[in-house]
């Protein structure tokens, strides 16, 4: 290829572009090899943050002391006291007559919302506001991920029921497939 140009002096000239594409190539390869390995270490990092213990949030821990106060309290005892305040729970005497009659859920918010549909039954001879209720989030066999709880704002009729459609209880686990809520306490109107 350089055969007539050494004579005058560029033979060196005409072996750089020989040059110039060996090391495109050599430099596209590099590139395509480097676009792999952070490929392959994306994937391994997600993989390490998947087994990660989850955050506080999504955790399944033990009852802690504030929640089996509420959850003696719910149990009939109105004049239970939480152990942090030393304050009686804004909770109505007679929880039991109020009850969920029917509740279904459903994702939203690009699959990471919960929406829980439930209708409240107060059979109650007054009317009650400030309903809270708690949604244990489970996996399909059974084992619990989260817990989410919501106060409803709306008074509930004394003698009557209402459904609350599509209230967001917060954001669940991906692997969320069953859902079970319960009511925690109520306030008097």
């Amino acid at each position: 290829m350089n055969a007539g140009f050494d004579r005058i002096g560029l033979g060196r000239f005409a072996g750089t572009g020989e040059r110039l594409a060996r090391a495109v190539m050599i430099a596209s390869v590099s590139f395509g090899r480097g676009l792999l390995w952070l490929l392959a270490a994306i994937i391994v990092g997600c993989g390490i943050w998947m087994l990660l213990p989850l955050s506080r949030g999504n955790s399944a821990e033990p009852v802690t002391s504030e929640m089996a106060a509420i959850a003696t309290a719910t149990s009939g005892d109105a004049t239970a006291v939480s152990p942090a305040s030393e304050a009686p729970l804004p909770i109505m005497a007679e929880l039991g007559r109020i009850r969920i009659s029917s509740q279904t859920w459903r994702r939203g918010g690009l699959g990471s919302k919960a929406l829980v549909t439930l209708t409240l039954r107060n059979d109650n001879d007054y009317a009650v506001k400030d309903v809270e209720i708690v949604c244990a989030f489970a996996r399909r066999d059974g084992s619990h991920l989260t817990d989410r709880t919501r106060v409803l704002a709306d008074p509930v009729g004394m003698k009557s029921r209402k459904t609350f459609a599509r209230i967001p209880v917060g954001f669940v686990n991906v692997n969320a497939d069953q859902a079970k809520c319960s009511l925690v306490a109520a306030r008097r109107t």
